[in-house]
């Protein structure tokens, strides 16, 4: 392939950008169902709809629908200012009705939010003029960091009203940088550029976003010059992409963790196998070898960015003392331990790959995993029944950086994002959802990611950074949650 340059895609009129997207969008509906904690859809979301509050690339806080925030000293009210002039896609005025709306329907059990326990600790909201007053239910220090997050969306009351869930689905609108053209399930959405988008108007006038499952096929699109931008893809075919002439790369640590769940049944419910399954895997071979040294070995569900990240806690690998480990339980490399572990394949790079290299990790020792591959709605949809396997890999994001919304989420039994119930681990986290003192809440979670990584209740393992491959007639601002941002983008 000596020589081969990448044909320069139809920025034709400088107004054209094609995206090769690595999952598809299930629903238009940014707060309900499982895609509204999928990570990865975001940017797509936060191309139509606008946050309450905005996220910079740098993952600080700015405003967004709302200009101002804040709880009053004695922690009983919030107070909210609505930006003024914004218009929705269909050209009606957006009011602080629409932000008032969308927190009460948040908050509704029956909505479906998966975030429902946040946003109903604020209610009875009255508005005056472009200022919202509510009472605090209940204190949670990550109401407003949630609104820069999963479900942090505004919807328009009076067109939902109007259309219905049905109607929203088929024609959504929001107050965003781009408008829903044209969308095919499990093929493409064509997005139009806002042209009275409070931020400015987007550079490029139309975005197609292609739904492209295949790492493999995602990398096709963007060598033969189908694509603009990719995401995702395995690092060696990165490195190989971005020395081609005509195309360059970005590759930034983000806030998305790798892990492997354990679910309390069976055999991890046996604290041998659980630490053997641990201390038996070579986390900084697996990032050296199969990542090529992009990402960052983790020892508990927070990275350094990380408001609660503790880098005392190690949990050592060890694979001699995994076998003395599994032996005590009587299991053997003659008698190993059963059970599967599930895993995504090509979701992300070398997801399935790394599982591949953990199982053999773990045969040495005396586990005998099977693999079983699903994607990832199928992930979600048994996380909430709480029917994973016993072991289960998934990539957790967390922009707001906040111990709740990864260690928490993740780990408290009665969340529906976890699949493991110990008892100690919600006794020891129960006090931390609303303390006021942040110190206090902060050493608090410490000590829990301590309690679960000697107990070994989760496997860590990375991390990520995020390959990023685009033409050289793109200039793309890489974004610390991982959302892919079409409007950040501009002709390079």
């Amino acid at each position: 392939m000596a020589g081969f340059s990448i044909p320069h895609i139809a920025l034709a009129q400088a107004d054209e950008l094609v995206i090769a997207y690595n999952v598809n969008l299930p629903s238009w509906d940014p707060t309900t169902g499982p895609s509204a904690v999928n990570p990865t859809i975001q940017g797509i979301y936060q191309s139509v709809f606008d946050q309450f509050i905005l996220q910079k690339p740098d993952l600080s806080l700015a405003p967004g629908l709302l200009t101002e925030w804040g709880f009053s000293d004695d922690l009983k009210t919030v107070h909210m200012t609505v930006r003024e002039g914004v218009t929705w896609h269909d050209g009606s005025p957006f009011t602080a009705e629409d932000i008032v709306w969308s927190l009460e329907r948040a908050g509704k059990e029956e909505t479906g939010n998966p975030i429902q326990f946040v946003w109903k600790n604020v209610n009875n909201f009255k508005i005056d003029g472009n200022k919202i007053t509510a009472d605090v239910v209940q204190f949670d220090p990550t109401y407003f960091k949630w609104m820069s997050f999963l479900t942090g969306y505004v919807l328009p009351k009076a067109y939902y009203e109007k259309v219905g869930a049905e109607g929203f689905e088929k024609a959504p609108i929001g107050t965003g940088p781009y408008m829903v053209e044209k969308f095919e399930q499990n093929a493409f959405v064509r997005l139009k550029a806002n042209p009275n988008y409070w931020g400015g108007k987007p550079a490029f006038e139309n975005v197609t976003i292609k739904f492209v499952t295949d790492a493999a096929s995602r990398v096709a699109e963007i060598e033969s010059g189908s694509s603009h931008v990719t995401l995702e893809i395995p690092y060696e075919e990165y490195d190989r992409l971005t020395a081609k002439d005509g195309l360059a790369g970005s590759a930034e640590t983000v806030s998305d963790i790798g892990m492997i769940f354990f679910n309390d049944i069976d055999v991890m419910k046996d604290e041998n196998v659980r630490k053997a399954a641990v201390m038996s895997v070579d986390k900084k071979l697996l990032v050296d070898r199969l990542l090529r040294g992009y990402g960052l070995p983790l020892d508990t569900l927070e990275t350094p960015e990380y408001e609660a990240f503790d880098e005392t806690i190690k949990v050592e690998y060890n694979p001699e003392k995994a076998a003395e480990l599994l032996k005590a339980s009587g299991y053997s490399t003659d008698n190993p331990v059963k059970f599967t572990i599930q895993t995504t394949r090509g979701f992300k790079p070398k997801d399935y790959e790394m599982i591949q290299a953990i199982v053999g990790m773990w045969r040495k020792v005396g586990i005998e995993a099977n693999i079983e591959v699903y994607e990832i709605a199928k992930h979600y949809e048994l996380r909430a029944a709480d029917q994973l396997a016993p072991a289960a890999f998934y990539n957790w994001g967390n922009s707001i950086g906040d111990p709740t919304t990864s260690t928490g989420f993740a780990m408290y039994g009665p969340s529906p994002h976890s699949v493991w119930d110990g008892q100690d681990v919600i006794d020891a986290i129960n006090p931390l959802w609303g303390e006021p003192d942040e110190a206090k809440r902060i050493a608090g979670w410490k000590a829990v990611s301590k309690l679960i990584a000697d107990n070994a209740y989760v496997l860590p393992l990375m991390q990520y950074a995020q390959p990023i491959v685009f033409s050289e007639t793109v200039k793309v601002v890489p974004h610390k949650s991982g959302a892919l941002l079409p409007h950040l983008m501009t002709p390079a």
